[in-house]
């Protein structure tokens, strides 16, 4: 089944309470894009350059991971676009990626580590992406003070990210295929970097492929879009692959469930440009707003 399609490097799903859906949408048009409950309607609140990731609070701002000026933006449905930040500790954003909201209503986010003119000039990821001198970070935000703390760095292409059952931390690494889980502390604070999973398949194709976005269902399985392998992977709560979701396109890049607790789960897919809607087990693990 298809929610919506004719998108453009789709990426970001989000559900809205009142059964209308955001997402973001990449290449010529740059925008964040609202969906009727049905997908068949679509209205541009805000064109932001290459938005990559979207969250929204309990507030209603919605938050943008925004890549080509690199930056974390905040914006409004009626389509006001602020800068939230740019940089932590004097150090620029490449490529922030990904991001959600913590229990603390602090914005957690990714930085894949890499310029994405750099990683993938024209449009088209380089050949010897494996070559290229990743940085990935993992960044927290609190809207209040405007702080961005640096949580982790050195990851190769952090990618999606979102917060367990367990209240940790959960972050993919798109190029080693693994699932990173940061142990929380409490008060914004989390332990070191330990591996969750991996959701690389063996038989998969060549090329560049790994975990992108990812979602967590209420039983604490976890469902990772792997982009490039045609799948969405999921792993137990042991971090064990227990299923693998094929998706009609190739190159599905996000995942989540919506409000109303039915068992489907939501992926967005750039091959194709739509929205796929997928049976699952179970409904989704409430996300934090």
């Amino acid at each position: 089944m298809i929610l919506s399609s004719g998108l453009v490097q789709p990426e970001g799903p989000t559900a809205l309470a009142d059964g209308r859906w955001l997402c973001v949408e990449g290449g010529d048009r740059g925008t964040v894009t609202l969906l009727s409950p049905d997908g068949g309607e679509r209205r541009v609140i805000a064109q932001t350059g290459r938005p990559n990731g979207l969250a929204i609070d309990r507030q209603g701002l919605i938050w943008v991971a925004e890549s080509k000026r690199p930056a974390l933006l905040r914006v409004t449905l009626a389509g006001a676009v602020e800068v939230a930040a740019t940089h932590c500790d004097g150090a620029a954003f490449l490529f922030p990626n990904d991001l959600c909201l913590g229990p603390d209503r602090a914005v957690y986010f990714t930085d894949s580590g890499v310029h994405i003119d750099s990683f993938a000039p024209g449009g088209r990821i380089r050949a010897d992406f494996n070559s290229v001198n990743y940085d990935g970070r993992v960044f927290r935000f609190d809207p209040q003070s405007g702080r961005v703390q640096r949580l982790d760095a050195g990851l190769k292409f952090a990618n999606g990210i979102a917060f367990g059952p367990d209240g940790d931390l959960y972050v993919s690494e798109t190029l080693t295929g693994n699932i990173y889980r940061y142990a929380s502390l409490g008060e914004g604070r989390f332990g070191a970097r330990t591996c969750f999973g991996n959701v690389i398949d063996p038989a998969g194709p060549a090329g560049w492929r790994g975990p992108d976005g990812m979602a967590f269902a209420a039983d604490g399985r976890l469902y990772v879009a792997v982009f490039g392998q045609q799948d969405v992977t999921v792993l137990g709560v042991d971090g064990v692959v227990v299923r693998r979701l094929r998706t009609m396109g190739r190159l599905p890049t996000n995942c989540v469930f919506p409000h109303s607790g039915e068992s489907r789960l939501y992926v967005t897919e750039y091959e194709l440009g739509q929205i796929e809607v997928h049976h699952t087990e179970t409904g989704g693990l409430p996300l934090f707003a």
